[in-house]
């Protein structure tokens, strides 16, 4: 029976979580999907009358948060404390309605981590093997899987990471890349031989088999799992060799749990610190203990996740909870990517949008519409494609649901001191709303969202075309007639209320606001069923503004250019190619060539730096101004230095800079250049000072 239609004889208990987001960096629009995806269930569940907890955290362990500590000069806490309070911004920003946001580098999570890996250990589901791995000889370590790239050995595509294809999907060892090469220096990888932990994942395959086509993943997930049960498991390798920023294994004096082992662990450290606050009461035990037959019948968990990740959320992780003897996912929901205008999204196309620039443009609601208008529970892709974000968003939204509202509560106010009838006008077409109830649960119950927004902006059709035949403004003329304009503006709100009540789950503020306007209490999904008759609602006030095209015009280009102040201050740190899995290819210095007549049009100029000065508001940049000699003059160039110098150190140096680079706007001003430096990052960036005799406009050859 559906849980979404059926009688509930007691709420259900949910616990919920999203994927990690890995604390090396800032929350882009392609997290949004998975964020948003999962608080309109959760939203959905508690506007029903179910308990669901949303707990969660950063994923805060790993090499590349280590390296970029190193970076930056400071300790990796900082830098993941710091990154948590983005996060958490972003989220509140967007409306998500978490209970609880953690750190995988906690207490608890360490607790769990160890308590897991000694039990599977007591199982013997634990192996050590001595290994050949690949060693960076020039940075003098390890190299984790995504600090390697080459080409994939199944299938041959160029420039994939260490650990996975994402062409074909393939998984394979690090030492199995063809021509690898590292990302934090460029060297070749040397093997070496160090001994490894390894979880027998091999142990559970009859058991991973039954699991995966229970019915707990969809259809197609499930089949490409079945591919890996069918080719069988290799064990996993959840160990990594110092240095390392994560927790280290217990017995062990330099080999530290790899990140993907603590990562989902993660999900029980969040829930258990929530569990332990003083303004909680709710039992632990209760949602991760099993019964005698290994069961957890009482409460239900779901993961929402990326396709990317499923092999880690399908496989390994139910095997590593089995082996801990905790309960089992009832399910996990895998989703697609996000496109833009119908491309991967790319910095070199400014459509790499952060979570935060695109707040500092836009409203967040309407991202959240929009992604629910194309949400399925598939695993296929989405689009953003912007034009149709703004005619969406001011068609649907402004355009239909809104102005029920607004038809209809100017007349309400002015005529009849804001009361509404004492009945409905047209009872047979209000139960069309009522008789939609069912319909809109069970699709946001198998997060079929865009079928819910179908569904529900159908009705908001229905409203406006009864609005439209009624023409109470025609009405309102006639004194004979008065009744008729109340009864028809009552009715409108009614059916205005039953829409934003269906809308709640994706639109919590419209929401909010419709709350005070209808001045009738919270609502709740029963609210549709019980139409406001003789109430007073309150003054109108617009509850939502058109998306005009500037502003989105406006949100590119402020992101276009903190991408492009972003690859300035990397330089040559190749490093930053692992820090986004996505990037488009078409940008990466690596694979690209240019011809020898692209490269003889630069023109590389001895320069003398005559002033050098802090930036007010950025966190890397030092305004330099560049004295090119009499024939050119002067020139005004933002460098990403700031780490490596002060200004007066600068002052009077002769540096070299690229004299013919298109003057570029940037949020602190006009950039007339571009100076010449190199460097891993931090504060070894290097200008690149040219021989003592060259003088300023002098030509680099």
């Amino acid at each position: 029976m559906n849980q979404a239609t059926s009688q509930q004889t007691k709420p259900r208990k949910i616990l919920i979580t999203s994927a990690l987001p890995y604390a090396n960096g800032p929350i882009h629009l392609g997290h949004m999907v998975e964020y948003i995806q999962t608080d309109i269930w959760a939203r959905f569940q508690r506007l029903r009358g179910n308990s669901c907890i949303y707990a969660w955290a950063d994923d805060a362990h790993g090499t590349p948060i280590m390296l970029r500590a190193q970076q930056e000069g400071i300790e990796p806490q900082e830098l993941i404390d710091k990154m948590k309070a983005e996060h958490q911004q972003d989220f509140d920003d967007f409306f998500i309605s978490y209970d609880n946001f953690h750190s995988t580098h906690s207490e608890e999570n360490k607790h769990f981590s160890e308590q897991i890996y000694l039990a599977a250990k007591a199982k013997g589901n634990i192996s050590t093997n001595t290994i050949k791995q690949a060693y960076d000889p020039e940075a003098n370590m390890f190299l984790p899987d995504r600090f390697i790239k080459g080409e994939c050995p199944k299938c041959g595509t160029a420039d994939q990471y260490g650990d996975n294809c994402e062409n074909c999907g393939a998984t394979y060892s690090t030492t199995e890349v063809v021509n690898p090469y590292s990302v934090v220096t460029g060297a070749t990888p040397i093997e070496k031989d160090s001994e490894h932990h390894f979880f027998k994942v091999s142990d559970y395959a009859d058991f991973l088999k039954n699991w995966v086509n229970s019915g707990a993943v969809q259809k197609e997930i499930a089949n490409k799992m079945n591919e890996w049960l069918d080719d069988g498991l290799n064990d996993w390798d959840i160990s990594r060799d110092a240095p390392y920023w994560g927790f280290k294994i217990p017995g062990t004096v330099d080999k530290y749990f790899y990140v993907w082992l603590d990562a989902p662990i993660g999900y029980i450290a969040s829930f258990k610190n929530y569990c332990d606050r003083p303004d909680v009461d709710v039992n632990f035990d209760e949602y991760w203990k099993t019964d005698e037959n290994g069961e957890n019948n009482d409460t239900e968990l779901y993961h929402f996740i990326g396709k990317d990740i499923a092999y880690f959320h399908t496989l390994f992780w139910p095997a590593v909870l089995k082996s801990a003897d905790m309960r089992l996912p009832t399910g996990v929901f895998c989703h697609g990517f996000l496109n833009v205008n119908g491309q991967k999204m790319s910095k070199s196309r400014g459509t790499f949008i952060q979570a935060r620039v695109f707040l500092d443009h836009l409203p967040a609601e309407p991202l959240r519409y929009y992604y629910a208008a194309k949400l399925s529970n598939t695993v296929d892709d989405i689009d953003l494609n912007l034009k149709d974000f703004q005619q969406r968003i001011n068609s649907d939204l402004v355009g239909k649901v809104v102005n029920i509202a607004s038809r209809c509560a100017g007349f309400i106010t002015k005529k009849f001191d804001g009361k509404l009838s004492a009945n409905l006008a047209d009872e047979a077409l209000y139960e069309k709303f009522t008789e939609a109830s069912d319909s809109i649960a069970e699709a946001y119950e198998s997060r079929r969202y865009s079928k819910a927004m179908r569904e529900i902006m159908a009705l908001a059709d229905l409203a406006n075309q009864y609005v439209d035949e009624k023409e109470p403004w025609v009405l309102a003329k006639d004194e004979n007639r008065q009744q008729e304009v109340q009864d028809i503006c009552s009715q409108g709100i009614n059916m205005f209320r039953a829409i934003i009540t269906y809308l709640k789950p994706v639109m919590p503020e419209l929401a909010k606001k419709s709350e005070t306007f209808l001045n009738a209490g919270e609502l709740t999904w029963t609210s549709v069923s019980e139409p406001l008759f003789g109430t007073e609602i309150t003054k109108f006030k617009a509850l939502m503004t058109r998306i005009e095209e500037d502003k989105i015009e406006g949100m590119l280009a402020a992101n276009k250019i903190l991408l492009n102040e972003a690859a300035v201050l990397q330089g040559g740190n190749k490093k930053a190619e692992t820090e986004v899995s996505d990037e488009n290819k078409e940008s990466d210095p690596i694979s690209s060539t240019i011809e020898f007549d692209d490269f003889a049009k630069i023109d590389l100029r001895i320069v003398k730096i005559v002033n050098a000065e802090h930036v007010e508001g950025a966190d890397k940049l030092l305004q330099l101004t560049l004295d090119l000699g009499e024939e050119k003059g002067q020139r005004n160039v933002f460098a990403g230095i700031k780490s490596a110098y002060e200004p007066e150190e600068l002052i009077g140096k002769m540096t070299v800079m690229v004299a013919n680079l298109a003057p570029r706007k940037m949020r602190f001003g006009m950039s007339e250049g571009m100076v010449l430096a190199a460097g891993p990052g931090g504060k070894d960036i290097y200008v690149l000072n040219p021989d003592d005799g060259a003088v300023p406009g002098m030509r680099v050859k």
